[in-house]
């Protein structure tokens, strides 16, 4: 099916020859510039002069070896470089490739691609690197989707998940999934075939289990999503407070460096400060904010204003009072204007003596901290990650986390494999059992590729950098 949603425009894209910047712009001590496609070779023998009895024009070269020379523009010596040449198909898009490998910085990378460019390739789109792995079969599209989860991972716990992905673990899920569901529906058409011969009891319910036990496999990976998402794109955490209480203080004791300005006058945070800390293998945007009074300084004012709009748009707060202070009529007033929010009340300046006592809050977990002495901080942390996990699985262990679009697609499998077992299970019809049935097993198909349309193609791909 693969093979037959594949347009005419796919097919003329597969047939140029593409380079691209394949390292980040910038000052550095390489950069990379990747061709691919049929001419290949053939741009490279253009634009390469190799250096040294050991080196040798490209298109001469064995699959897989390294050769010194220089690269030139319009006669003029652009660069001394080495060159890595991939036949296909032993290349990560299966053509021919060539990597040249070239000094870091923005004009040495520039003019060796647009000499490869003179040379007969076009530049790359974003992603068709990776694009056209998919279609040659090098990655299916789930595969393909953790290529981009790999670059733009900000914690350990996100790469390794992205990892897992890269190497199959939920495509290895959705396949088995769909076999069960293939094999389900061969059944059920054997009987449309032969209509004179009825389903057994046995046999179906054989087949309502099998059914079954498909829809609860896909809940599991469904459960999953919640966790992607914050792996991917991580959370956001508003600090409040009132003054001093050790908002910007408890900013650095996450983050693990000052970012903060720290100062014992009240109002000296008049704007938010926004910056991503790595808590427990989750990326967690931490937003510092002025402090929460009332104010007749008309820029403390508007700190205080955009302190409270963040509080709005965050995913969750860490609400900071100063243990060592009674409640304040204040305390109680935030305490309250916060309580139906997703938060952690943070008891700073656990270090001198409490004099601060709160009823019990079950819906609020409370952590005693010194962000002088840097008691409780990793308490706090824990926290922190319950709170983001709160209501879904385990991040421990896990291995698979599917994505929005994974999302969709499974959910209309399992709404699909619902119908059918309902039809199954009344007797209403097996052409229709048959039919949604069919209806699943191409939603999860969309996961990894099994069918697409070029419209959900350039929508994955189109988030990619040039290169990749």
């Amino acid at each position: 099916m693969q093979a037959a949603l594949v347009s005419i425009s796919i097919v003329g894209m597969l047939g140029d020859t593409i380079a691209a910047i394949s390292t980040p712009l910038g000052e550095g001590g390489l950069a990379v510039v990747r061709i691919s496609g049929p001419q290949a070779l053939a741009v490279a023998d253009r634009c390469f002069e190799p250096i040294g009895k050991a080196s040798t024009i490209p298109s001469r070269a064995p699959s897989h070896t390294v050769h010194y020379g220089r690269i030139v523009l319009n006669d003029r010596v652009v660069d001394q470089v080495l060159l890595a040449v991939f036949r296909a198909p032993r290349s990560f898009t299966r053509e021919d490739t060539v990597e040249i490998s070239c000094h870091g910085g923005p004009l040495p990378a520039k003019l060796v691609l647009d000499a490869a460019l003179a040379a007969g390739a076009r530049l790359a789109e974003p992603g068709e690197f990776t694009r056209r792995a998919f279609l040659n079969g090098r990655l299916d599209l789930a595969q393909a989707e953790a290529v981009a989860d790999i670059i733009h991972s900000k914690t350990e716990l996100a790469l390794a998940v992205a990892n897992e992905q890269l190497a199959g673990r939920l495509s290895k899920r959705i396949d088995q999934l769909r076999n069960d569901l293939v094999n389900a529906m061969s059944h059920i058409e054997a009987h449309i075939d032969f209509p004179d011969e009825d389903i057994a009891p046995e046999t179906r319910e054989e087949l309502l289990v099998r059914i079954g036990h498909a829809i609860e496999s896909m809940r599991d990976l469904l459960r999953t999503a919640a966790e992607g998402k914050v792996l991917r794109h991580g959370v956001r955490a508003a600090i409040i407070g009132r003054p001093n209480v050790g908002k910007s203080s408890l900013l650095n004791s996450l983050l693990g460096h000052d970012r903060a300005i720290i100062s014992p006058v009240p109002g000296t945070t008049r704007d938010t400060i926004t910056e991503t800390a790595n808590i427990r293998g989750l990326p967690v945007t931490l937003i510092d904010t002025a402090g929460l009074r009332q104010t007749a300084d008309s820029i403390e004012s508007e700190g205080v204003q955009r302190s409270r709009a963040a509080a709005r748009s965050a995913d969750f707060i860490l609400q900071v009072l100063d243990s060592s202070q009674p409640l304040t009529a204040e305390d109680e007033i935030y305490l309250a204007e916060f309580a139906d929010r997703k938060r952690v009340l943070v008891f700073n300046k656990a270090d001198l003596p409490a004099q601060l006592e709160l009823a019990p809050a079950p819906d609020a977990p409370r952590v005693r901290v010194s962000c002088l002495t840097g008691e409780g901080i990793e308490q706090l942390k824990d926290a922190i990650k319950d709170v983001i996990w709160a209501g879904s699985n385990s991040a421990a262990g896990t291995e698979i986390m599917i994505n929005s679009r994974h999302e969709s697609a499974i959910k209309r499998a399992i709404e699909a494999a619902s119908n059918a077992a309902e039809s199954l299970r009344c007797d209403i019809g097996i052409e229709l059992t048959a039919m949604d049935l069919r209806i699943a097993i191409d939603a999860l198909g969309e996961v990894v590729g099994k069918n697409f349309t070029d419209d959900l193609l350039d929508a994955i791909f189109s988030q990619f950098c040039i290169g990749k």
